[in-house]
């Protein structure tokens, strides 16, 4: 809860959060954010009800009880009488049951997601704001490529992705820890945060600081940074290749067909993007790295192989055209 006594004078912290929710709000409407009641997100949700009614929105808070601890209802419950207390309104609590499938993190993230999208649509929200931080997006950048995600790895998340917005991915946890303490506010310290039973805990806890130790201060910062940039990169990338596909795809009986040579014509790079952007907006299909580089092998590596059985769809080459097809055709 915010501290009885004077308002809070507004600190450089303070001063940091606000100024990048300003930057991220939407133009209309309700806005929502996502309070767990953990530093980042109450920092967030202090600084979206100083700014939301200021540009003419309401700001309201949506805190997600995903059940899996003792007295997680208590700490959703305290967490909503903050929400109203920062005059954030509507407030709403969602309990949520989390299934075991895909490892606990992934299954509670999913469980999350698919509550506030739910909520957001029954209030018709314009935005959800998330509180990922600087820190966060470092560590989603590092366990991506641990994994060998590829250069999908290193865009991190999106500061805006549909409804979502993420105000604080240039702002260091630190940040929001001392917005909140500058505010009188008092975070819950969620106990999963310090289980090294999470991957992204120990890579808060343990790779990053030898990181800052072993090659000088700012790999955050510098992670960060290059998630940007190879987002901005693979965003530019894939608007050429839809204005590339455009132009060359033919739609044929139940599919759509690419011709070799212009394929062949293009960089690696270029010419996957064709393949899944082909299959993609005719099928619905989101090919895996695998799979697209197997149908580019009937491009680079031709041998008269019969084809290619993706999910729902077969792919043969015929003429010089790399032909899509709906399997049941």
């Amino acid at each position: 809860m915010p501290s009885s006594g004077p308002r809070p004078r507004l600190t450089p912290e303070i001063a940091d959060v606000r100024r990048a929710v300003r930057g991220t709000l939407p133009t209309w409407g309700l806005v929502l954010v996502a309070l767990s009641g953990g530093p980042d997100s109450l920092a967030l949700a202090a600084a979206v009800a100083f700014e939301g009614p200021r540009a003419g929105l309401r700001a309201g808070a949506l805190i997600v009880d995903h059940q899996l601890q003792t007295g997680s209802d208590a700490v959703a419950e305290q967490a909503a009488k903050t929400a109203a207390a920062l005059g954030l309104d509507p407030v709403r609590v969602v309990r949520v049951t989390v299934s075991g499938s895909g490892g606990p993190e992934a299954s509670a993230r999913a469980a999350r997601y698919s509550a506030l999208s739910s909520v957001a649509v029954e209030l018709g929200a314009a935005a959800v704001f998330l509180g990922h931080t600087l820190d966060d997006q470092a560590e989603t950048v590092l366990l991506g490529l641990a994994r060998g995600s590829g250069s999908g790895s290193l865009q991190g998340m999106a500061s805006v992705s549909g409804i979502y917005r993420r105000p604080l991915l240039g702002i260091r946890r630190s940040t929001t820890v001392q917005a909140c303490a500058d505010a009188g506010l008092e975070p819950w310290s969620d106990p999963h945060n310090d289980d090294p039973a999470y991957t992204r805990v120990r890579v808060r806890r343990n790779v990053l600081p030898v990181l800052e130790a072993e090659l000088g201060p700012g790999v955050a910062e510098a992670l960060a940074r290059t998630a940007e940039q190879a987002r901005e990169d693979a965003e530019a990338l894939e608007a050429f290749a839809e204005e590339v596909a455009e132009d060359l795809a033919e739609h044929i009986e139940a599919g759509i067909s690419l011709p070799v040579s212009a394929l062949a014509a293009n960089p690696p790079a270029l010419r996957q993007r064709l393949v899944r952007f082909a299959v993609h907006s005719e099928f619905g299909v989101a090919l895996s790295r695998v799979q697209t580089l197997e149908v580019c092998r009937l491009v680079t590596d031709w041998h008269g192989q019969k084809g290619v059985d993706l999910p729902g769809v077969r792919v043969v080459r015929r003429n010089g055209l790399l032909e899509f097809r709906a399997h049941d055709f």
